[in-house]
């Protein structure tokens, strides 16, 4: 073996650099296996197995610095080449030469020892290459790695071309084994040290790991352990929570009665309040407790209800001594006082409970703490009344309405409204927090009851006998219509200016809204209206004195409306807001007494008006003035009072409507100027005054004094002027007519439609009769012309004028019949069997009635007889009319009919041409008379329709008919005069010729003079 030092062996990249060769790290593992599985008692191959398995292991080395060694030149390339063919090839030095035993022993030895790669033969020979010529490895090949395997370290060493050649010559191949092994050995030792100190680091990283596995599995355990223990700490937390809430519900539960207890205890005194003798005894003092305090005052009564609330409801003190609105309450004094009283009735009883004993205490301290409610308020309202009566000495000296508001009845019960409102709201307040159905909650409404019913006393007694003598003025002053729409204006700013005071003391302020600006008294204005209604009053009396107006629908200018009284609009607006609490009965009864005032006045003076003019103007006035009051709902009472009265006026109205009608229509008795047609028409005067009497009855000195005024007035009237000529054809018209489309104008806008239909339906039949009687005497005195032309004139202007009313006048008229009533008595009497008492139909009494008693039912239908009645005047005046035209031609043509008629068929034509009316002579004499008279005629018909009748198409449509039925008889007359024979009775060629032309020249002037129409 060689002296010189042998170079270092390579460093094993899978031990010294495991992040170079992923490969390496298997290796490692695998040489290390054996001692770390005998440290963990892991099974591990042995012997040859194990050499086998480092044999066939493959090392990739570098050539980095070992511990302790030096560095040395890496092999050339073709070495390596060499190196990477043979450990491919895995080649066993067995195939080439076979091992002695010894040699195989030493091997397996090394084997055992080592478990690295060893140099080949290449490596040795640049070793010794590099020892003898010094070169150096450049810095590009220190990276390259040179795989080696145990096997090929056991094998000799491959020799090159160059050490065969030396080998062959010199014979010295053994000797190069021999270094060559020691130096596989030196390097093998040098490995083994290596791959001992990597297997000791590696073992103990191996025993760190397997410590900080073992530490987390014991962190995990602990961790697992810690949740654990939470989870039951959780639990138990919210075990224990839900026991404190158990624990606190139970304690507040046995607590809530000893609160109630010392509460009952403890007020006592604040409220003025002592139980002595255990309780037997209750008695009052003075309290401590304030209202005006108010926030201690409200928590002390909230200590008391609760303990009402508790002790009669849980403790069953209400069943003991009643519950509030039971029938032993309702017994007892009502007011603050019930529980009080009721307390004292009860005798005490040791052996009573504890709750009902409280219950009567917690009842005494509530009635004396809502005593001093009942003090700040009721009694205040009640002293400053008296204090106002006895100041201004009130009733027997009323206020001017014009200083009302100013007066101490407002001022000073403005002066207490705040306080007032204050402890009536506490009492509000708590009545809602209770609620209706609370044990606690009736003594607060008795209180609030109390309250009001104090208030609207004391109102009412300040007020009414101002308000009354207030209306007295107004009628003195202005009468009936002014003060009516006066009294009705001052009324609906009472009850504005009350409703804003009754808001200040019961109202809740949180709902109220204020104006910015403060408004001028409502009241203070009146007389400045009155004096403005009264001075137009006046004008209009003066501008209307000694007119008359047809009759018309009245339509007055409105008053009393918001329009026409702002400050009460404007004060109304103030005080509407979401409280209601206005509404409230008592007030509103109050209210109501106060406008009953115009109610009372206005109804004495309705009782002796008869004026349907002056009653229209009130309705018409009240309607306004009801409108203009349930436009705000501050002033219902007013609308309602408004309302009354409009039904008194509408009766009233009724009533006069129908006595005038019935006066002026129904008994109506014409006179000599009533009749006086055609000369009412023409302006002429009756030259004879004649009163037609009719059932023995005659004319009134009183009608006659107003029949001479009309004439009077009528005169005063200029022709020139439209209203007179109005009034001239107005006062033309037949008195009933016009007295019914009078009144019937006057009272429709004014009187309920049924009503309306109900009294035209009458007026109607009533002015039909009026008008066909006044027909009759005109026929008797002016002439047939005269009647019809009468009848139809008043007939279409009634149709005219009723058709705006748009109304339908009819009706079921119902009677009892008790024609058939002797006959039922005689049965009745007659009937042994009557069973009077039996509960049957076949009672007697009952078959009495029905059999003797029966109800007729006719339909009335007023227009459909106006209608038919014009028919029967138009035709009249057509049938008259025609026959005054014709004159004997008509009365020819008759005589001829009746011949025709008396005669059989075959022999009429020789009969009527035998006939002596038939001569001629006499017929000729006939149509030339009547040709004469027709131009006359003509003019009269067409004079008298001119003056009954102005509408020049009524004329012609009332002359068509008789112009037709003209032609139809002169017709008729040239048939008879055609069938007399050419040469009999006076007939010839000549004759016939003249008679027919007169007939063709009477039959186109009668065209002609009905074309102008």
């Amino acid at each position: 073996m060689s002296s010189k030092p042998l170079p270092p062996p390579p460093k094993m990249s899978g031990l010294t650099t495991p992040a170079n060769n992923n490969n390496a790290s298997s290796s490692s593992s695998v040489a290390s296996s054996s001692r770390i599985a005998s440290r963990y008692h892991t099974p591990t191959a042995t012997g040859a197995g194990a050499g086998a398995t480092i044999t066939a292991t493959t090392f990739a080395t570098t050539p980095a610095t070992s511990r302790g060694g030096n560095s040395r030149n890496v092999p050339s390339s073709s070495s390596r080449k060499h190196t990477s063919s043979s450990s491919g090839g895995a080649t066993s030095y067995e195939t080439f030469a076979p091992r002695t035993a010894e040699q195989r022993a030493r091997l397996a030895r090394i084997a055992a020892l080592t478990a690295g790669p060893c140099f080949s033969d290449t490596i040795s020979s640049s070793y010794n290459n590099n020892n003898n010529n010094e070169q150096k490895i450049s810095d590009d090949d220190a990276d390259q790695q040179i795989t080696f395997t145990l096997t090929e370290a056991m094998c000799p060493p491959k020799l090159s071309s160059s050490s065969k050649n030396n080998s062959n010559n010199n014979n010295s191949s053994s000797s190069i084994v021999d270094q060559t092994i020691s130096t596989t050995l030196q390097t093998t030792l040098l490995q083994t040290s290596n791959l001992s100190t990597l297997i000791k680091h590696t073992a103990s990283l191996r025993l760190a790991l397997h410590a900080s596995l073992n530490i987390g599995n014991d962190v995990s355990r602990r961790h697992a352990d810690l949740l654990r223990h939470s989870g039951e700490l959780s639990a138990a937390a919210e075990r224990l929570q839900c026991e404190e809430q158990v624990l606190t519900r139970r304690a507040e539960e046995i607590g809530m009665p000893l609160k109630h207890y010392d509460a009952v205890d403890h007020i006592g005194f604040l409220v003025g309040v002592l139980f002595k003798e255990g309780g037997r005894v209750i008695v009052r003092g003075i309290a401590k407790l304030h209202v005006d305090n108010i926030d201690e005052f409200v928590e002390v009564l909230g200590q008391i209800d609760d303990a009402v609330e508790f002790f009669g409801d849980s403790g069953g003190g209400a069943e003991v001594f009643g519950r509030p609105g039971s029938s032993t309450g309702r017994d007892a004094a009502s007011g603050g006082g019930r529980r009080e009283k009721l307390a004292k009735e009860q005798a005490f009883e040791s052996t009573a409970s504890g709750s009902a004993e409280y219950y009567r205490r917690a009842c005494a301290l509530q009635d004396a703490a809502l005593e001093l409610l009942r003090v700040g308020v009721a009694d205040r309202v009640s002293q400053t009344s008296a204090q106002i009566q006895d100041a201004l000495l009130l009733p027997k000296r009323p206020i001017a309405a014009d200083k009302l508001e100013a007066s101490l009845v407002y001022t000073r019960f403005h002066g207490i409204s705040k306080r007032s409102n204050a402890l009536i709201s506490i009492a509000r307040k708590r009545l809602d927090a209770l609620g209706n159905g609370s044990v606690a909650a009736a003594s607060y409404e008795d209180l609030l009851m109390l309250c009001r019913n104090t208030y609207c006393g004391g109102r009412e007694t300040l007020l009414t006998s101002t308000v009354r003598t207030h209306m007295d003025i107004l009628r003195e002053r202005h009468g009936l219509v002014g003060m009516t729409r006066l009294a009705s204006v001052f009324l609906i700013r009472l009850c504005t200016v009350e409703t804003a005071l009754y808001l200040d003391f019961f109202g809740d302020p949180d709902k109220r809204r204020y104006p910015r600006k403060k408004t001028k008294g409502a009241l203070s204005q009146v007389d400045e209206e009155e004096n403005d209604a009264a001075t137009e009053e006046k004008e209009g009396e003066e501008s209307n004195k000694g007119q008359q107006s047809p009759p018309q629908s009245p339509q007055f200018k409105r008053m009393g409306s918001s329009s026409t009284h702002p400050a009460a609009a404007a004060l109304a607006s103030q005080i509407l807001s979401e409280d209601a609490t206005y509404r409230d009965a008592e007030f509103q009864s109050m209210l109501g007494a106060l406008c009953s005032a115009l109610h009372r006045t206005i109804r004495r003076g309705l009782v002796s008006v008869l004026d349907l003019d002056v009653l229209c103007q009130v309705v018409s006035v009240l309607r306004e003035e009801r409108s203009a009051a349930n436009s705000s709902p501050t002033t219902l009472a007013a609308a309602r009072a408004v309302s009354g009265v409009i039904q008194d006026a509408q009766e009233r109205l009724i009533f006069c409507a129908n006595n005038a009608l019935h006066k002026e229509v129904a008994r109506f008795k014409p006179t000599a100027r009533d009749l006086n047609y055609p000369g009412k028409l023409l302006g002429e005067e009756p030259k004879v005054a004649i009163i037609i009497e009719d059932e023995g009855a005659t004319k009134s000195a009183d009608e006659e004094d107003e029949a001479k005024e009309a004439e009077a007035d009528t005169k005063d009237f200029k022709p020139e002027d439209a209203v007179a000529a109005q009034l001239r054809v107005y006062e033309s018209w037949f008195p009933p007519m016009r007295s019914v489309l009078r009144i019937l104008s006057k009272i429709f806008r004014v009187v309920e439609p049924r009503v309306f239909e109900d009294i035209a339906l009458q007026s109607v039949q009533s002015c039909t009769k009026s008008l066909k009687d006044g027909s009759v005497h005109i026929l008797r005195k002016s002439g047939q012309i005269h009647a019809d032309l009468f009848l139809v004139k008043h007939l279409l202007i009634l149709r005219e004028q009723l058709s705006p009313f748009d109304i339908q006048l009819r009706s079921v008229e119902r009677q009892l019949d008790f024609s058939e009533a002797g006959k039922a008595v005689t049965r009745f009497l007659a009937n042994r069997n009557r069973r009077l008492f039996s509960m049957s139909t076949e009672n007697a009494l009952i078959t009495l009635l029905r059999e003797g008693v029966s109800v007729q039912e006719s339909s009335v239908d007023s227009k459909r007889d106006l209608e038919d009645c014009l028919r029967s005047a138009c035709n009249d005046f057509i049938e008259h009319t025609s026959s005054s035209l014709l004159g004997p031609i008509a009365g020819f043509v008759d005589q001829c009919k009746n011949t025709a008629v008396g005669s059989t068929a075959g022999s009429s034509a020789a009969a009527l041409a035998k006939a002596p009316f038939m001569n001629g002579v006499l017929v000729k004499g006939v149509f030339a008379n009547a040709l004469q008279n027709l131009d006359g005629e003509l003019d009269n018909v067409s004079k008298q329709m001119n003056l009954y009748l102005e509408n020049t198409a009524t004329q012609g449509i009332l002359l068509k008919p008789v112009v037709r039925k003209m032609t139809r008889t002169l017709e008729e007359a040239k048939r008879f005069i055609g069938e007399v024979p050419g040469e009999e009775n006076g007939w010839d060629a000549e004759v016939r010729a003249e008679v027919l032309k007169s007939v063709e020249e009477y039959e186109s002037k009668v065209k002609v003079a009905s074309s102008k129409k």
